[in-house]
């Protein structure tokens, strides 16, 4: 017969388990805890990151649109509904406190059509406009423009004029001359080739032609409506021109949750400081800042 042996074997006691429970513990919310720190950090980071993009772009949106600024037209005023009696050229001194302003206004030039080239122009590549007068050939009621090509300026005026349905806005009959030194908008009656024809109130008052001019077709604003910033367009190209809230204005949200939005000007440099927050949760955020300098 075969005998059967019995092995014994040892076991964890109820002390040993309990030491290996505990250290299992401990190391879980040692982990536990190191997550959440990583993730918590990642958060952080994340939102900084995003606040710090968001301000960095509308921050060179903005001065993108100001570089194209007509010196002198740049004011500020404290809301649009304030009267044009009230707009303040931005170099000039505060009537009221920094605080109080949140309308940025300037007249652009149009660089857009002074800058492309039209590829369809049989003589070559030359601009909409060019910005030089020929005084010999201007008069009064013309001026003749060489290198120009108006009929291109004219489409891409109506092409960027475009309203929410599509339908253009304005055209170059909308547009108006600025000459250097001299703030007074000269308006077109339209355009053809290279000749600009003036408004018929323009016509025998003695205009001071000179060699240079720069073509604006509209007004742009920076405007604080509540914790938002907008950028307008589409309004007539005049100094501190009153209606931009007319039925063709256009605006587009630049940036949201905006804590702040100073700008300041001295000669024809323009300086601007714009500040976002981002939210983390419902009572935590961060905050990014730009500032930029436009000469």
């Amino acid at each position: 017969m075969m005998k059967l042996t019995k092995f014994k074997r040892s076991a964890f006691t109820m002390l040993e388990v309990v030491f290996v429970i505990l250290i299992l513990g401990i190391v879980a919310s040692l982990g536990a805890e190191i997550i959440a720190r990583v993730y918590s950090s990642y958060i952080l980071q994340r939102a900084q990151y995003r606040a710090s993009v968001k301000t960095e772009l509308a921050a060179l949106e903005i001065a993108n649109r100001l570089r194209y600024a007509i010196p002198g037209t740049v004011v500020r005023r404290q809301s649009t509904s304030s009267p044009v009696s009230q707009a303040e050229e931005l170099s000039s001194p505060m009537n009221y406190s920094a605080d109080s302003y949140n309308v940025l206004q300037w007249v652009a030039y149009d660089g857009d059509s002074f800058e492309a080239l039209d590829p369809a122009s049989s003589t070559g590549r030359l601009p909409g406009w060019s910005g030089f007068c020929d005084l010999d050939a201007s008069s009064r009621d013309t001026v003749k423009t060489p290198g120009s090509r108006l009929g291109f300026t004219d489409t891409i005026i109506q092409n960027l004029s475009k309203n929410s349905a599509g339908a253009s806005t304005k055209s170059i009959a909308d547009a108006v001359l600025f000459f250097p030194y001299d703030l007074t908008a000269y308006g077109i009656a339209g355009g053809a080739g290279d000749t600009i024809s003036l408004d018929s109130n323009i016509t025998g008052s003695g205009v001071g032609l000179v060699e240079q001019y720069k073509l604006a077709w509209t007004s742009y604003a920076l405007v604080v409506e509540g914790n938002d910033l907008y950028l307008y367009y589409n309004f007539s190209p005049a100094y501190a021109a009153a209606d931009i809230n007319s039925t063709s204005t256009s605006k587009s949200l630049l940036l949201k949750n905006i804590t702040n939005f100073k700008f300041q000007g001295s000669g024809r440099t323009i300086r601007f400081k714009i500040c976002k927050e981002e939210p983390i949760t419902a009572d935590a955020n961060v905050s990014a800042c730009k500032e930029k300098a436009v000469f």
